[in-house]
């Protein structure tokens, strides 16, 4: 995993060493109050993406991407429905090309499938296609009111994990970054603070304390 891929924020991908080893899982961990679908947005700008929505329709993925005011790229957009969403899903997956961008948003619906052994053979076929097509997969996780049990498989085989905090401070909406696993290199060790208004930006305004 030398080859690094860009994230398409700039400043990240400096403080990452040129941005993230392909062939890693990324895991957006983040509430579902939060901007953080506008990370994922901008990084269809960057390459070729296959997005796996598993809540919302192709149409409504389609159009959040369109009216964002930031660069996106054109992702290719399915919506995974249907009782078996982990075969349906694997079936996708398989079929990505070389270097390119996975997308899954949210995973919440495939670590809920039972028995837990399917989700994990799932992963392992992921980790194995993402590594070999020099690709990155990106998994937005909920880290809402209601966390899939199998949150801890899911963290266990991500490369990198980027844990979005977002909370109000009085008339203010402080949005946080911090990089607590990254196998690829040594991890940012401060929390970096973001502006989600139009755009993923690294805010240097101030330090945090």
């Amino acid at each position: 995993m030398k080859d690094r891929l860009r994230t398409g924020v700039d400043v990240l991908d400096r403080k990452l060493g040129g941005g993230i080893p392909a062939g890693s899982i990324v895991v957006v961990n983040a509430t579902p109050a939060s901007q953080a679908e506008l990370f994922l947005y901008e990084l269809t700008a960057v390459r070729g993406t296959l997005y796996l929505s598993l809540d919302r329709s192709e149409e409504a993925v389609r159009d959040a991407i369109e009216y964002t005011p930031a660069e996106t790229g054109e992702p290719t957009i399915r919506h995974v429905s249907g009782e078996a969403p982990l075969d349906n899903a694997g079936k996708l997956v398989s079929a990505l090309p070389e270097a390119s961008n996975l997308i899954i948003d949210p995973l919440d619906v495939l670590e809920a499938q039972e028995p837990p052994s399917r989700f994990r053979s799932f992963m392992n076929d992921l980790q194995n296609h993402i590594f070999n097509t020099g690709s990155l997969a990106i998994l937005h996780c909920l880290d809402g009111r209601q966390v899939p049990p199998l949150r801890d498989s899911t963290e266990h085989f991500a490369d990198v994990i980027f844990q979005f905090d977002t909370t109000v401070d009085g008339d203010d909406i402080e949005n946080r970054l911090a990089i607590p696993k990254f196998r690829g290199g040594r991890a940012p060790t401060d929390i970096i603070k973001l502006n989600l208004a139009e755009e993923v930006a690294i805010d240097t305004s101030r330090d945090i304390a």
